[in-house]
């Protein structure tokens, strides 16, 4: 059977994994060590597990919407300290890395670039994944969610902290940053406005 072979690899803890925090946005390993790097560490994911996602198991060739994987960067995040370290570089379906990326997900369907129907399957691949391996998501998934059924953004958010984890404690915006090989990088805003004027 299949599933047993999947069972050996899967991770579905994956898709509880929390949005970047803002104060390093655009702050990389993908952008500090190079396209060479990069393409070297996302080959290595891709083909560590056969060419299955890691989060879901589905082989690449079975995936909904591309029948491809996409490289993740999981993280060791200290929200209380802001130091954030790379742990790995993960392969995962196009669905579960949107789960993930669950901030992007919502602009991209707040814009018209992605249709109710997609945005829908994303999320409920991701709740069902997590429902049944008794993961709970990131916050985010569910304030995607209930924008979704037509709830403002505040109420969203009070509704999806009741639901999903998120950080009670968060370090100041000065002291985030990406450790990589032992050099700290910053964030290249000063503050959340500065983020915010990039980000239009």
């Amino acid at each position: 059977m299949e599933i047993n072979v999947v069972e050996k690899f899967w991770r579905p803890d994956l898709l509880s994994a929390p949005n970047i925090p803002k104060p390093l946005h655009t702050v990389n390993p993908r952008t500090i060590c190079g396209r060479w790097w990069w393409d070297i560490q996302r080959q290595e994911a891709y083909a560590k597990h056969d060419y299955c996602c890691w989060a879901c198991g589905v082989p690449k060739r079975n995936a909904e919407f591309y029948h491809w994987l996409e490289a993740h960067e999981d993280y060791d995040i200290d929200w209380e300290t802001g130091k954030v370290e790379l742990k790995e570089i993960v392969a995962l379906c196009h669905s579960c890395h949107s789960f993930i990326h669950n901030g992007r997900l919502l602009n991209l369907y707040q814009n018209s670039e992605i249709g109710r129907d997609k945005i829908t399957s994303i999320l409920e691949h991701g709740f069902d994944i997590c429902k049944r391996n008794h993961v709970q998501p990131f916050y985010g998934a569910y304030i995607a969610w209930y924008v979704l059924k037509g709830k403002t953004l505040e109420e969203s958010v009070i509704k999806a902290k009741k639901k999903g984890w998120y950080p009670k404690i968060e370090a100041s915006w000065e002291k985030w940053h990406l450790i990589i090989e032992g050099t700290k990088y910053f964030s290249p805003f000063k503050d959340l406005s500065e983020w915010e004027n990039h980000w239009n």
